[in-house]
């Protein structure tokens, strides 16, 4: 039978960071065998940002506990969302973004996923329109 398992905050797994963004995974496939979904806290230091990047297997639900900032998405990261605690940000498989931090404290955010393992794609500015043409979500 299958074993309900709680992962306490002294367990968590640390995930690779994206820009100045660190991840720590609290349900992964590394600490529970999951195998259909991905559960971590993520932070970003007030002034910073992750890289910005794409997702090419999952989509993500995120949820903002604390901090101000915005979400930029957009082939060349046009569109600006602004964030802060209690918003929820759906992110679709391939679509390019960057959670930026513009507050004076660190930006904390709840980030779900529907896959064991992502694979992601760190792109520049300038080369998100190139990938969107030719056709990102084959790579």
């Amino acid at each position: 039978m299958a074993e309900c398992r709680v992962i306490h905050p002294d367990e968590l797994e640390t995930e690779v960071s994206s820009g100045a963004m660190t991840r720590l995974a609290g349900v992964s496939e590394g600490l529970v065998g999951s195998t259909g979904i991905h559960l971590a806290i993520a932070s970003i230091q007030a002034g910073c940002a992750s890289s910005p990047h794409y997702h090419v297997n999952c989509e993500s639900a995120i949820y903002v506990v604390r901090g101000h900032g915005r979400f930029l998405t957009g082939d060349n990261l046009e569109n600006s969302l602004t964030i802060g605690p209690g918003d929820f940000i759906y992110v679709p498989q391939d679509a390019v973004h960057q959670p930026v931090n513009d507050g004076s404290e660190p930006l904390e955010l709840i980030v779900a996923r529907n896959t064991a393992v992502e694979i992601v794609k760190e792109v520049h500015p300038a080369q998100a329109n190139t990938l969107s043409q030719s056709g990102a979500s084959n790579e």
